[in-house]
């Protein structure tokens, strides 16, 4: 089983032109609300696989919330472990999109911000299952479940976003570190390391600093991953005839991933996949709506460039 421990927003969507000037007021034809936040995201893009996935967060006593739990349970997603907040609402982001696929983001982090991590059982936080973790909940609290599921013999991927200040002693706990570029770099210089090296050997240091592995992606750039021992792989990106939306992209791949690694794939696969299942949910508007079936991923594979091994 997969243990996604995360946020659930209602996303407010907005199509623009261009993304508004200071003091500037546009005008949308059209706007949508559908589920999103990072824990909703990530654990629906991994039940897609066929794993067993169940989300631990908070919503709202309010229609978003109850909504956003019946759109998780229709892909399969367990809500057994979403509790309802008593004075906060649901969490809501207001997300822009932009001609070019482009998006700007603000969230209010509402019911969000009381997820606590009594919420998870101890009984599923043991060997054989994947913790996922992110950082729209409360530090302490992903800290907190992330010890329990690692002294418990779970393996446990941390991805660090949005990028906040984290201890050693935290990143340490994660068996796996899923950051986007501009997040690595910053982790980096509050860890003290030099960001300036190349991404390989910036991913090489950070999976040194926290003994795991690390995964870097690059956006239209691609990925690199280095484990603790130094042995890398990288994958360019699969070239789309047009992008629509990239809301949520990073999500769809952290949730692959884990579900690859779950299923017994190994590092080189698990990239493939999440690369393609990534690829995929550009080329249609909207987050959950644009993640792929494993036969759409496996579609997408059939024009995928090849991994490569790379050298520290």
């Amino acid at each position: 089983m997969i243990i996604v421990f995360g946020a659930i927003n209602m996303d407010l969507n907005m199509q623009v032109k261009n993304f508004p000037k200071a003091g500037e007021t546009l005008i949308s034809r059209s706007y949508s609300m559908t589920p999103g936040g990072k824990g909703a995201n990530q654990a629906l893009s991994a039940a897609r696989l066929g794993v067993k996935t169940a989300l631990i967060g908070k919503v709202g006593d309010d229609g978003p919330g109850i909504r956003a739990q019946k759109v998780l349970r229709r892909n399969e997603v367990i809500t057994s472990g979403v509790a309802i907040s008593e004075e906060l609402p649901t969490g809501m982001a207001m997300v822009l999109r932009d001609h070019t696929g482009e998006n700007q983001i603000i969230i209010a982090s509402g019911a969000n911000a009381e997820v606590s991590a009594d919420q998870a059982p101890e009984e599923i936080l043991g060997t054989g299952n994947y913790v996922l973790t992110q950082m729209e909940v409360p530090l302490e609290q992903n800290a907190i479940v992330m010890k329990r599921a690692k002294d418990n013999g779970a393996k446990i991927v941390f991805n660090l976003a949005p990028a906040l200040e984290i201890p050693k002693a935290v990143l340490s706990l994660a068996d796996y570190l899923i950051v986007n570029q501009i997040e690595a770099r910053q982790l980096g210089e509050k860890m003290g390391i030099n960001v300036e090296q190349s991404t390989a050997k910036l991913a090489y240091a950070l999976a040194q600093l926290g003994n795991l592995t690390c995964l870097i992606t690059m956006g239209a750039k691609g990925s690199v991953v280095v484990t603790p021992k130094g042995e890398g792989l990288s994958m360019e990106s699969i070239k789309l005839d047009n992008v629509v939306d990239t809301t949520g992209a990073g999500d769809c791949f952290c949730g692959t991933f884990t579900a690859c690694l779950h299923q017994g794939k190994t590092l080189k696969e698990a990239l493939r996949y999440a690369t393609a299942a990534a690829a995929f949910s550009c080329g249609k508007m909207g987050t959950i709506e644009s993640y792929p079936y494993l036969q759409d991923i496996e579609n997408m594979l059939e024009n995928a460039p090849d991994v490569k091994s790379i050298t520290i």
